[in-house]
């Protein structure tokens, strides 16, 4: 059998894999591709995008444009070939900004009104529909979670056709991080309400404490917010994370007249709330009606995701594709703090950029490409609710069912050596075992996700390939450290405190750029391996992910 082995291995010099050992023997090409990657580099890289003149590198800005041509020279010195539209660099992505006008509501019990303010309910613009009115009867539903095949649905045996839906964001504690993630995303949220027949959702506040969250919009006494959305080529919405065609209104409703939308059913919010955690759906008819109109005006604009190729070497495999994914955007110029009101975004994401040039270079020193070809794509807008992936993963510029996985790079947070990871959203396929592959090979150990509260599985790109059906994963810091204490969250916190979207964010804060070129490693391999396995990834048995892509 060893000699077997031995002579497998010289027959496939490029990479062998041991099941057993689940680590990976790499040919010295591939190794010295590896090290071609450079810690000077990737300093240099996030020091250009990073600086002041690229102005935050907002979408539809000049600094955004300087992101943009700076990738497109790169990538084309490392002989990646243009992927986008029309055998162009770039997709074009057109922004909708929406703002609300004129919200009016009134809530009646019976023919009695329930007292409440014009401030009491938040309401999110309508990206399509100038002018909205709706009329219903209210009905409260849980977490508005519909997940039968994992044991909990908060629309079981309720009746909410053409009614608005009260829910509470949350899930029930028994379930997975990334699991309670997907099912309380907004997104997730509209859509079963739609799916039930619901007109409407909103939000509600069970927080005496907290700030209204949620839609996005205005109250009648607020500033007008914007809320951004994708439209396509024809003025549809391609791209929404506050808009579901099927439902008329999303807002979000203050504690207090939650409180007494609660009472005159006879319900205690805390009681209430309790055996939601506990698992146990706790819908009920609410005693009233609303009644609500508002206008929406929009302010449009146009940004774009870049796009390369790298062609793989087999012949039909090469017609698949393994996605690397970084934002190129980041917040522009906004209010000052401590002086500066430019925001840089050097760890958010020019670091996550950084590494996937970084990961570009490894390919441009590879003569043998791997099977499948491989697809290096800069987002937009990011840090306006992943909007730019989601429009690349729904209108991908190659064939729809051509990606088969997503490698995510989103603020890798190279403060400290990367002695140990985990990957959001590899646990729900196969994708995990390349993750175990990759990191064994580097000696990186592979942890849980340290801060499963952070919902971090949804927050960044990965997700919006997740949701169209394609496996994908998200690399962040595990707790190793190298005094072996293993608390690198007591780093992280106060450094995320200090720089996590603020002006501090630039050049000169904490780095440690060999950690930038350990990722971009360990990122390229992990595609690599999917690239080179004749078998797709796949979803897990039975995950909430397997039946295919959400929202088709």
């Amino acid at each position: 059998m060893k000699h077997k082995l031995f002579l497998l291995t010289l027959l496939c010099p490029l990479l062998f894999v041991n099941g057993f050992a689940q680590t990976v023997t790499l040919s010295e090409e591939i190794k010295q591709a590896l090290e071609t990657v450079k810690a000077s580099e990737i300093k240099a890289d996030i020091a250009y995008l990073a600086d002041d003149k690229l102005k935050g590198r907002a979408p539809g800005t000049e600094g955004f444009q300087m992101a943009v041509d700076y990738v497109v020279d790169h990538l084309k010195q490392l002989g990646v070939r243009p992927a986008g539209e029309h055998g162009s660099w770039l997709q074009t992505v057109r922004f909708r900004k929406a703002f609300v006008k004129e919200p009016v509501f009134t809530i009646k019990d019976g023919q009695a009104a329930v007292a409440a303010t014009q401030n009491d309910l938040t309401i999110s613009p309508n990206p399509v529909v100038p002018e909205v009115s709706v009329q219903g009867a209210l009905v409260f539903a849980g977490y508005g979670i519909s997940e039968p095949g994992l044991g909990y649905d908060d629309y079981a045996n309720l009746n909410v056709k053409g009614k608005v839906v009260i829910v509470v964001r949350g899930a029930p504690e028994k379930f997975a991080s990334s699991v309670s993630a997907h099912v309380m995303n907004g997104s997730t949220i509209l859509r079963k309400a739609a799916e039930h027949g619901a007109v409407g959702v909103i939000v509600a506040s069970v927080d005496s404490t907290a700030r209204v969250f949620g839609g996005g919009g205005n109250g009648s006494g607020g500033a007008p917010r914007g809320v951004n959305s994708i439209m396509d080529e024809k003025g549809r919405v391609a791209v929404s994370r506050s808009y579901d065609p099927g439902l008329k209104v999303y807002g979000t409703m203050r504690y207090a007249l939650v409180k007494s939308l609660f009472q005159k059913a006879g319900k205690s919010i805390p009681a209430t709330i309790d055996q939601l955690k506990a698992g146990n759906p706790q819908s009920f008819a609410v005693p009233a009606q609303i009644s609500l109109s508002y206008k929406s005006v929009y302010q449009d604009m146009v940004s774009y995701n870049v796009v390369g190729k790298i062609t793989g070497s087999d012949r039909k495999l090469k017609k698949q594709y393994v996605v690397h994914s970084a934002h190129l955007d980041h917040l522009g110029i906004g209010n000052p703090v401590l002086g500066d009101s430019i925001f840089n975004g050097a760890h958010d994401n020019a670091s996550g950029v950084a590494s996937l040039l970084g990961i570009a270079k490894i390919y441009s020193n590879i003569k043998a490409k791997p099977k499948r070809s491989v697809l290096v794509v800069l987002v937009t807008g990011e840090e306006m609710g992943d909007l730019g992936s989601g429009y690349f993963a729904q209108h991908p510029t190659v064939p729809v069912k051509s990606m088969v996985a997503d490698v995510n790079t989103d603020m890798p947070t190279v403060i400290a050596p990367l002695l140990s990871i985990t990957a959001l959203g590899a646990e729900h396929s196969s994708l995990a075992a390349k993750v175990d592959q990759a990191a064994g090979y580097f000696g990186i150990t592979v942890e849980p996700d340290p801060e499963p509260k952070q919902a971090r599985f949804t927050r960044s790109d990965q997700y919006s390939f997740v949701v169209a059906g394609i496996p994908a994963l998200h690399v962040k810091y595990g707790s190793k450290t190298a005094d072996g204490k293993n608390n690198l969250n007591d780093l992280v916190a106060p450094w995320r405190a200090k720089y996590y979207h603020k002006p501090q964010d630039d050049i000169n804060g904490l780095f440690d750029f060999e950690a930038g070129k350990t990722y971009a490693q360990l990122n390229f391999l992990i595609g690599y391996l999917v690239a080179q396995d004749r078998a797709k990834p796949t979803w897990n048995s039975g995950d909430i992910f397997s039946s295919g892509p959400s929202g088709k």
